[in-house]
């Protein structure tokens, strides 16, 4: 038990990423490959390699902005959403002792109080979508991003594309995010979140672990147990699907990208061998037949599968009824010889 705390304690200390190989379209050889990471990273703190080793961050020059893990389409580059996701949900009214019209994420270089992150870079598209749920206005706060050490000067353009994203996410459920993405202000200094007694003690709990932290070497967090198929979902994902609420109607389309097959399909293995999260299964029948499944909720629209389709059978959909979430979907299903 004292073992995992300590891995928990170890992946919050941590400014490079998790790599999880499997998730890399490099590493599954997608035609077109993909080089988002390397080409984002405004400090060459990415390093592209053979496969086997094709992406490894360079903790030496690597400053935490999150900006790799923004641009991965696959989620093979990831940070722990635990911490951010808390820190927006700490300044909801129903944990602090007064009424709280807002919530704030700002970056190490802003000067702003409250929630911190090392760069704004890090606030992904579940993040936003969280705070839609909760339905608490967000401020993304920056500093000047034109001469940050940390980040890029476009960050801020790059927040604003992330709140679209999140936004279109949010479309159906009928109660979309309020996101403000600003540069800091002078009455920003004094911002900071004020607890009830019970919300201070989980954030003085939590304070503790980041003091313990910096006694304990930095870490990467646990990789991932790729015979667990849950866990072959990135975190971001997973949690994109959880902010599905209020449930959007039963009629209407969900924005999340994914393929559909057309008759064109050859049965061959490609696309199931190059999705990075397993939501392609490719499953033989006893009569000799073959179905092609998709689980909705583990893919991350990277389209790798339509780009490597040898018979140019693929083609994405962007919008999808909530029925589709709760069930495999049979993209194909060829009849057997046998």
């Amino acid at each position: 038990m004292l073992q995992g705390v300590l891995s928990r304690l170890g992946e919050m200390g941590n400014l490079t990423p998790r790599y999880t190989g499997p998730r890399c379209l490099l590493e599954r050889q997608a035609v077109g490959g993909c080089d988002a990471c390397y080409t984002t990273c405004p400090h060459e703190a990415i390093a592209v390699g053979m496969l086997g080793n094709s992406i490894t961050v360079l903790p030496d020059l690597c400053t935490g902005c999150g900006l790799c893990v923004q641009v991965c389409p696959s989620g093979a580059l990831e940070y722990d959403l635990q911490g951010p996701l808390q820190a927006v949900s700490d300044q909801r009214s129903s944990v602090t002792g007064r009424p709280q019209e807002d919530a704030t994420l700002t970056c190490s270089q802003s000067g702003a109080g409250g929630p911190q992150l090392p760069c704004l870079g890090r606030v992904t598209p579940a993040l936003v979508a969280a705070s839609g749920v909760w339905n608490l206005p967000l401020h993304l706060i920056h500093g000047d991003c034109a001469a940050c050490p940390v980040g890029a000067p476009d960050v801020p353009e790059r927040l604003n594309r992330v709140v679209d994203e999140a936004q279109q996410l949010r479309a159906t459920t009928g109660q979309p995010a309020q996101v403000t993405v600003r540069p800091a202000a002078e009455g920003d200094k004094g911002r900071d979140v004020q607890m009830s007694r019970r919300g201070a003690f989980a954030s003085l709990f939590r304070a503790g672990k980041q003091q313990l932290v910096q006694a304990i070497p930095d870490q990467p967090l646990p990789f991932v147990d790729w015979s667990v198929p849950a866990e072959r979902t990135p975190e971001e994902w997973r949690w994109r699907e959880r902010t599905l609420k209020p449930a959007p109607p039963e009629d209407v389309g969900v924005h999340w990208p994914a393929p559909l097959v057309d008759d064109k399909c050859i049965n061959c293995p490609v696309c199931a061998n190059v999705c990075p999260t397993s939501a392609i299964t490719r499953e033989l029948q006893p009569e000799g037949g073959v179905q092609l499944l998709l689980n909705l909720s583990a893919c991350t629209g990277c389209m790798a599968c339509v780009h490597s389709c040898p018979p140019d059978a693929m083609h994405p959909q962007e919008e999808w009824l909530p029925a589709a979430f709760r069930a495999p979907i049979l993209l194909r299903e060829s009849e057997g010889t046998l």
